[in-house]
């Protein structure tokens, strides 16, 4: 197991440095930079700039020096210094714009993963014992509708509900009276009473999936000779059901590590911008819209890490938990 860890975390090198630079050349294949999407702005508001001012601003951003400096200047920063360089839409450090987000981010993200793997399990176990029972059927009507249902429609409608019927206010995490208050006891209930909202509308969709998975993986796994043999020696139905069968059903929610992680950092982008999450994928949207590099980059860099580290844990996890991959 060592050496197998070992030798991933040695191709994890080259796929890193393979990623950053065509991570920071896609960032630049779209016509202008970021001083073009910020004149573009000003023009929209009535402001002109003229052709000094803005090759200025170029030179002062470093944007006019050629593609593969502006590369390892960024990359130098990050390995020398850890400093992902300056946003130039906020005029702050990337490091602290990412940071201060991530926290919220994992918290919503991971609370959703949590739930979601809570729903589908049992309930895809359950529909697979109780194959064609009136629960199966109720399960099944209700996960199409859970996948049909985008979130963000999810998201419009808890939001419309809660100021119609509540008078409650469910778009971001904190009440108004809160949001830029210094953290207290009164501001985490504040922002427990919010969270269900994201948390709900983003473990919906990823619960209807899964628990159809869950299923069909175990329907599968009932079927095959060790389950009967199992049976034969006297066991229970659930000492056989949750010892053998949901083990091997597992494995598509252990493979799926590997893009959970990122997906703890990016969220659904549409959800967010939809409920004013202050999470890291509206600030990842904007940076690519305004042709941020350094932002973008640093995110779509911490991203393929994150990659890269959940699918080296979803390879282990697999070896530890399936006797079949770990004999072959």
């Amino acid at each position: 197991m060592a050496g197998y860890i070992a030798h991933r975390l040695l191709w994890s090198i080259p796929t890193l440095i393979v990623i950053t630079i065509a991570t920071f050349v896609i960032i630049q294949l779209p016509p202008g930079d970021y001083v073009t999407a910020y004149i573009a702005e000003l023009v929209e508001t009535g402001e002109v700039i003229d052709a000094e001012t803005a090759a200025h601003i170029r030179h002062e951003f470093g944007l006019d020096r050629p593609m593969y400096e502006q590369f390892l200047t960024w990359i130098g920063g990050i390995l020398l210094h850890g400093d992902f360089g300056l946003s130039l839409d906020w005029k702050l450090p990337v490091s602290e714009l990412i940071w201060d987000r991530i926290g919220l981010t994992l918290l919503i993200s991971m609370l959703s993963l949590l739930m979601t793997w809570v729903i589908a399990i049992p309930i895809g176990v359950y529909s697979a014992t109780r194959q064609y029972s009136f629960l199966d059927h109720l399960f099944t009507v209700l996960g199409f509708l859970g996948r049909g249902i985008p979130d963000f429609l999810l998201a419009l409608v808890l939001m419309w509900m809660g100021f119609l019927y509540f008078n409650f206010h469910v778009g971001g995490l904190f009440s108004p009276a809160y949001e830029n208050a210094q953290w207290s006891f009164a501001k985490f209930i504040d922002l427990l009473s919010h969270l269900w909202v994201p948390v709900l509308v983003l473990s919906t969709g990823g619960a209807a999936g899964l628990l159809r998975i869950m299923r069909a993986n175990m329907l599968e796994e009932l079927g095959k000779p060790y389950v009967e043999t199992a049976y034969a020696q006297g066991l229970s139905e659930r000492q056989v059901v949750w010892r053998y069968p949901v083990r091997v059903a597992l494995n598509p929610f252990i493979s799926t590590v590997g893009w959970a992680l990122p997906a703890l950092i990016s969220g659904d982008v549409i959800t967010a911008v939809v409920l004013n999450l202050p999470t890291t994928g509206p600030l990842l949207l904007r940076s690519l819209q305004n042709q941020d590099m350094y932002l973008a980059g640093g995110f779509i860099l911490i991203l393929s890490v994150f990659t890269i580290i959940g699918t080296l844990l979803s390879d282990i996890l697999l070896v530890l938990t399936d006797p079949r991959i770990r004999h072959s």
